[in-house]
C-alpha cells in the first residue's frame, strides 16, 4: 500500500523515478504507474514546473510525455479557474446548476465503504488508511454519489477533501463539478464493466452492472438511499510561543505553501500560520494535519503559529510580511511572491481545459 514520506530527499527520489511512458500507458488503471506526487504539489513542497522541468531534461520526445504534462497542467488549470473566478465561485456552480438533485447530504454507504461495489469500497477504505485515492477511483466515487445517488456535489466534496493528503480546493471542487455537470456539458457515468477493467475486479450483478444508456434513467439504488449529515472538524495542534525578530522580514507559510526552498538563503523569520477560520471553512482530518506538520519540518527554523493573521501581525512589530500569492489567502497583507507556475504566460479563465492546453502547448 502506498505511503507518503514527508522528508524532502524522499520526495526528490520520487520525482527521479517518474516514468512518463509507463505513466501514459497505465495511469487509468488502479495499479498503474502514477507519480504519487500530488500531495507534495498540493502542499506547495514541490511545483508542477519543477516536475515538468525534470521530465523535459530527460530527453523524451514530446509525444511520449504529453499525457503526463497534460495531467500536471490540469492542476494548474484548476488553479487559474480559482484565481479568475474566486473562492465563492468554485464553492458554487461554475457553469450551470447540477440537475436531478434529490438531497444535499452525504450518502451513508459511501462514507462507510459499503456501496456493494467491491472495488470502490476498497478504494474508500484505502483513502481512510492512506489519505490518498487514485484519480479514476475519485471519478467513480463522485459519479456514484452525484449521478446515481443524486446527491448534490458540495457536501460529498467536503468529505473527500477532508481525507485527502493532496486536498486542493480547486482540483477537488472543480473535479466534483465536472463529474456532476456543473462544470462540464454532461454528467460522467461509470458502469461495472468499466470499473472491472480498470480496477482488476470481476464483479457482476451490481446496481452498476448496466449499459451506459440505462444508467441515466435508473432510480436511486436501495444501497444509496440512506444519507448522513457530515460532521467534519479540524483538530489544530497546540503551539509554543513564537519569537519574532522584527528587524527581519516574516515569511508566512501555510497548508498550501510548504516550500523548503522559498527564499532559503535569506535571514528571515519563518512562520507556519494555521488559521482556525480557514480550517473551520475547509476542515481536514488529523492524518492530513499531521502530514502538513511533518512536511513543514523540511523548512529550517520554521515556527508554528496557530491563530488568525491579525494576531500574528500584532507580534511582528514593524517587520515586513512576505507570503506567496494564493486564492485561499488573499487576505494576507504585505508582499506576495508569485508561485512557480508551469505556464506563467497563460493566465485568466478558460472555458475548458483543452482551450487552456492549446495555448499552453505553444510554450513547450
Amino acid at each position: 500500500m502506498i505511503t507518503f514520506p514527508a522528508d524532502y530527499n524522499s520526495i526528490l527520489e520520487r520525482i527521479e523515478h517518474i516514468d512518463p511512458i509507463r505513466y501514459s500507458k497505465t495511469r487509468n488503471f488502479i495499479d498503474g504507474d502514477v507519480t504519487y506526487l500530488s500531495p507534495y504539489i498540493s502542499r506547495g513542497v514541490i511545483s508542477v514546473k519543477q516536475v515538468k522541468d525534470f521530465i523535459l531534461k530527460k530527453g523524451f520526445k514530446l509525444y511520449q510525455i504529453e499525457k503526463l504534462l497534460q495531467e500536471l497542467a490540469w492542476r494548474e488549470y484548476f488553479q487559474r479557474v480559482w484565481q479568475a473566478k474566486g473562492t465563492a465561485a468554485i464553492n458554487a456552480a461554475l457553469k450551470q446548476e447540477q440537475v436531478d438533485v434529490k438531497h444535499t447530504q452525504m450518502i451513508s454507504a459511501v462514507a462507510t465503504a459499503a456501496t456493494g461495489i467491491e472495488a470502490i469500497d476498497e478504494q474508500i477504505g484505502n483513502l481512510y488508511h492512506t489519505g490518498y485515492m487514485h484519480n479514476h477511483a475519485r471519478m467513480y466515487t463522485a459519479s456514484i454519489v452525484c449521478n446515481i445517488g443524486k446527491a448534490h456535489w458540495l457536501q460529498p466534496g467536503k468529505w473527500l477533501y477532508y481525507h485527502l493528503l493532496d486536498g486542493d480546493l480547486a482540483s477537488n471542487n472543480c473535479s466534483w463539478q465536472w463529474v456532476a455537470a456543473a462544470f462540464s456539458s454532461k454528467k460522467y457515468f461509470c458502469n461495472q464493466e468499466n470499473i472491472n477493467r480498470y480496477c482488476n475486479s470481476n464483479q457482476r450483478q451490481t446496481f452498476l452492472d448496466k449499459s451506459y444508456e440505462e444508467l441515466p434513467e435508473m432510480g436511486i439504488p436501495n444501497a444509496l438511499h440512506q444519507t448522513v449529515d457530515l460532521s467534519l472538524h479540524t483538530v489544530l495542534p497546540k503551539a509554543d510561543a513564537i519569537k519574532i525578530d522584527s528587524s527581519k522580514p516574516v515569511l508566512i507559510y501555510n497548508s498550501y505553501n510548504l516550500d523548503p526552498n522559498w527564499r532559503k538563503e535569506e535571514d528571515v523569520n519563518r512562520i507556519l500560520l494555521l488559521e482556525p477560520s480557514h480550517f473551520a471553512n475547509y476542515p481536514v482530518s488529523e492524518k492530513v494535519m499531521q502530514f502538513i506538520l511533518d512536511l513543514s519540518k523540511n523548512i529550517e527554523g520554521i515556527q508554528l503559529f496557530v491563530g488568525e493573521l491579525d494576531e500574528l501581525i500584532q507580534l511582528t512589530g514593524n517587520a515586513v510580511i512576505i507570503s506567496k500569492e494564493h486564492p485561499a489567502f488573499e487576505h494576507y497583507s504585505g508582499t506576495k511572491d508569485s508561485r512557480d507556475w508551469m505556464f506563467p504566460q497563460v493566465t485568466g479563465y478558460f472555458n475548458s481545459f483543452f482551450s487552456y492546453w492549446k495555448k499552453c502547448e505553444r510554450y513547450l
